[in-house]
């Protein structure tokens, strides 16, 4: 796993699929999103590596259930006691109450997804035990006020996690940007395109100036310009 500096208080945490990240509040730090199963203790090690306990990160905010993005809270929240929360639509696949929806592909998807597959780890999808469900809307206690966006679209589910007062966007996997180019584009493996486009669209108006993206490198200035791109499929 490799840990990147995008800010002094945020770090990007990069998996062989996907990608999570810290934000820290003094000596508080927040999680959001939480790598595959088996990244627990991977998060645990990049925490004390930045001069942390791992306790001192409080909370996981999930932007949605798909496995390389909330397959390590468990094991992180187990080694931490940090909160995990995710939207009440995909709460229940979090927690292993139903198996979650697949994705409408499209065609030229799922060989994508066949890859993707293939490097994440086997075995059993660790859930966490506990999620606080959110709905959208609210303010968390996150750099000086977060808000929670409901994004559905690439799941039901979906969230993104805006920080106005530093300009930053949390987009999870409504956004990404392209392994080829960079470009951002809208996020693939959906439930319905449409809303994603729409939802990216919504996204660009909260006028962000770094975007982090679920997969691909995040943009750090002007970031609303590249979601009104990406809005427009």
């Amino acid at each position: 796993m490799d840990v990147i500096e995008l800010l002094p208080r945020l770090r990007l945490l990069r998996f062989p699929v996907g990608q999570a990240y810290l934000w820290r509040d003094g000596e508080e730090w927040t999680l959001v999103d939480a790598g595959p199963a088996g990244s627990g203790a991977l998060i645990a090690e990049a925490v004390t590596a930045l001069g942390s306990d791992p306790r001192a990160v409080r909370r996981i905010v999930l932007t949605h259930f798909h496995e390389d993005h909330a397959g390590g809270a468990a094991e992180f929240a187990a080694l931490s006691g940090a909160e995990v929360l995710a939207h009440r639509l995909d709460a229940p696949f979090v927690r292993g109450d139903a198996p979650g929806p697949e994705p409408v592909f499209e065609d030229w998807e799922r060989p994508l997804h066949e890859r993707a597959v293939r490097l994440l780890p086997t075995g059993d999808f660790a859930r966490p035990a506990e999620v606080t469900e959110l709905a959208g809307g609210e303010v968390l206690d996150i750099g000086g006020g977060a808000r929670v966006v409901h994004v559905p679209g690439h799941t039901e589910g979906s969230v993104a996690l805006h920080l106005p007062q530093h300009g930053v966007l949390f987009t999870g996997d409504t956004v990404a940007a392209s392994p080829v180019d960079g470009s951002v584009i809208p996020g693939v493996f959906n439930l319905d395109r449409d809303r994603v486009l729409a939802a990216c669209g919504q996204l660009a108006d909260l006028d962000p100036d770094i975007a982090c993206f679920g997969h691909g490198d995040p943009v750090t200035a002007r970031a609303s310009r590249a979601l009104r791109h990406a809005a427009r499929g």
